[in-house]
């Protein structure tokens, strides 16, 4: 029973991660610590690893269908930024878990974090009509933007989550679709790089292989699906979707922040 609850929270997260570009982590990573399935290190890593799956689908398949929205002048320096990001967020978890001796500590301090940074994505997207936006260009800016992303999105274990959309909407502009797309793209680079990291430094967690495969097949699955589906949505509607799901994540790290802080 404790499998296909587990791959229906990954599969419908991908789906919705795949629609909105949020990358399907910042809704598997709280509701599994919800869940109390595994330990915190053990969600963190396999939520990544899970993302990881999802993202590199939906990255090949968009490049391969010539259909890509991606804009590599902004693009690739976010990714290499985020890439730099994501081994420094898994550095700062590791630095974080080890002064800690409850590990329970620490799920207080990530979902603390995450509900801060979704409650301000939500206020941003609620009234994003009326904020001025802008179009960054330099290089350099946007390696430093990306290696922001790539620390928060790979210390929270969510993999990348709702802040890389207001970030590109924010700095570059950018519509509904082609954030989510580029989204997905800088995550990928993350997710790589704090993989890389984790097995280099021997700070792998213990986990079950068979939860890993199960969670990595929900995660490539909701891509497949989410990705069929964000081309029958309007920006309309998948803003509308994210803002939903902003509120959901927002109620269930209440719940974590209450559940591990006692």
């Amino acid at each position: 029973m404790l499998y296909i609850i587990v791959f229906f929270v990954c599969f419908l997260s991908s789906i919705a991660g795949a629609i909105c570009g949020i990358g399907g982590g910042v809704i598997i990573k709280p509701v599994l610590d919800a869940l109390g399935v595994m330990s915190v290190s053990a969600v963190s890593f396999l939520s990544g690893c899970t993302v990881l799956s999802m993202t590199t689908y939906s990255v090949l398949k968009s490049k391969m269908s010539g259909e890509s929205r991606i804009e590599k002048k902004t693009g690739f320096p976010l990714a290499l930024g985020a890439a730099f990001g994501g081994v420094a967020g898994k550095w700062l978890f590791s630095l974080i878990s080890s002064l800690s001796p409850d590990k329970d500590k620490v799920g207080a301090v990530q979902a603390a974090c995450l509900f801060v940074v979704t409650l301000g994505t939500l206020c941003y997207t609620l009234y994003k009509d009326k904020i001025r936006t802008y179009q960054v260009t330099a290089p350099a800016v946007c390696v430093a933007i990306g290696l922001v992303l790539g620390i928060l999105s790979s210390f929270l274990g969510i993999g990348g989550g709702p802040i890389n959309l207001v970030v590109l909407f924010f700095f570059f502009s950018m519509s509904t679709k082609t954030a989510a797309e580029n989204s997905l793209y800088i995550i990928f680079f993350s997710q790589i790089a704090s993989l890389v990291s984790s097995l280099l430094t021997g700070s792998v967690p213990e986990f079950q292989i068979s939860m890993l495969v199960l969670m990595a097949a929900g995660g490539i699955g909701g891509g497949i699906a989410g990705r069929v589906i964000n081309k029958r949505l309007t920006d309309r509607l998948v803003n509308r979707l994210f803002i939903v799901l902003m509120v959901v994540i927002l109620f269930i790290n209440i719940y974590n922040i209450y559940r591990f802080a006692l």
